[in-house]
Parts: C-alpha cells; structure tokens; sequence
C-alpha cells in the first residue's frame, strides 16, 4: 500500500504539473457559474453541484492517465507493476475529485441564501445541509470515477471512443432511478422544496462498493493486457 500511495502522489504532482487538472476545473466551474445564482437556497445549489461532478469526475481519469508519456508509464509499469500503476492513477482521479467536491460544498455556502426555499414552513440548519450536500458530491464522485474506468485504458484500448463512452455512462449514472448518484441528488432537491433533509448515508457505501468492484477488476485486467 506504501508504494500504491507514492504512485498515487506521483500521478497527482504530474496532473498539476502538466495543467490536466484545468480543463475539467474550468469546465466545472463555468456550468456553476451558469446554473447558479447568489442567494439561491443551499440545498437546490447543492444539488445541482454534486451532479456536474460526476462528468466531471470521469474526466479526471481520463486527464490522469493521460497526463503520462508513454514511455515513461512504460518505465513507471516496468518498475512498479501494471496493477499498482493503474490503481495509483485511480486513485489520484478520485483524489482530485473529492477535492473539488470540498471546494464546491464551500463556494455554495459562501454563495448560497437560505438552506430551502423561503416558502417552506421550517428552514433547517446549514450543518444538516452542508453534511448532506457534501456526502451526496462524494457519491458522484465515486460515480463519476466509476464512469471514467470502462472508458480508458486497459478496458478500452481505443482512446477516440473514450470521451463519448464516459459521457454516455456518466449519463446513466445521474438519470437511472436505480444509481446512487440519482437518488442522492433527489433527496437534496426534495429536501430544497420540503425543507426535510436526509443524508445518503444508504448510497455512499453502495457507489463505494461498486467502484471498488470496478477499480480491482480493472487493475487485474492492466496486469494481463499490454499497454
């Protein structure tokens, strides 16, 4: 685990060094800048940023593993192993993912008016709010990272199909009743008109699960197939 951390530092001082991380950041913060308003209510901003993060997310895995020359992965994988390299690239996506969510859950409370909408009967606490708008960025991240796996090396070996693969299965994720992402992000927005706020307590071990699944299969296959 010692070594999957250091490669895991490794990826992210190359994501910074390289600018990868801007797109998707400038990206993310222009479609908040478009969706939300000052002294809109917290819980409908919160909402609608934990779901941008998701494509969002996905295309953090893409820049981290495309952040890397070849021949320098092929000296990385060499010494370390494809598995560790892979997963220490995973890591770092999701990484930078969580990060962004912080700062997100932080710039809409800076910017945000009431918790719900001013007409419902009893406004609830911020605390409640931020836990619940915070977690439910933390399932989209892990969905958006999920998203991200299939659509890039070693489970898809053509990179022109990457970009309009992880958009569609990012898609998926936010809009399929059956996704914790959708149902996470449901409950902020009802929580928004009604006032009640739930935490996705049920949700984030189910997405941390299924990334977890996705992640040790992927990291299996980067040991068999070449890069």
């Amino acid at each position: 685990m010692r070594q999957v951390g250091a490669l895991t530092r490794y990826h992210l001082e190359l994501l910074v060094r390289s600018h990868a991380w801007l797109p998707p950041f400038l990206t993310y913060a222009l479609l908040l800048v478009v969706g939300v308003t000052a002294g809109n209510p917290l819980l409908g901003d919160l909402g609608y940023g934990a779901a941008v993060l998701l494509p969002v997310s996905a295309w953090y895995v893409r820049s981290v593993l495309g952040a890397e020359p070849p021949a320098a992965r092929a000296c990385l994988v060499a010494a370390a192993g494809p598995l560790r390299v892979h997963l220490g690239a995973l890591l770092a996506a999701l990484t930078a993912g969580l990060v962004l969510a912080v700062a997100e859950v932080a710039a809409l409370w800076w910017l945000s008016g009431t918790v719900a909408n001013p007409g419902v009967e009893r406004q609830p606490p911020a605390g409640s709010a931020l836990v619940a708008g915070l977690l439910t960025a933390v399932v989209c991240v892990l969905l958006g990272v999920l998203a991200g796996v299939p659509a890039n090396r070693p489970v898809l070996m053509r990179p022109q199909y990457g970009i309009a693969l992880a958009l569609a299965l990012a898609t998926v994720a936010l809009v399929a009743p059956a996704s914790p992402a959708n149902a996470a992000v449901r409950v902020l927005v009802s929580a928004a008109r009604t006032g009640r706020v739930a935490v996705p307590w049920g949700e984030l071990p189910l997405a941390a699960a299924l990334l977890a699944a996705a992640v040790a299969g992927t990291a299996a296959l980067a040991g068999r197939r070449p890069e």
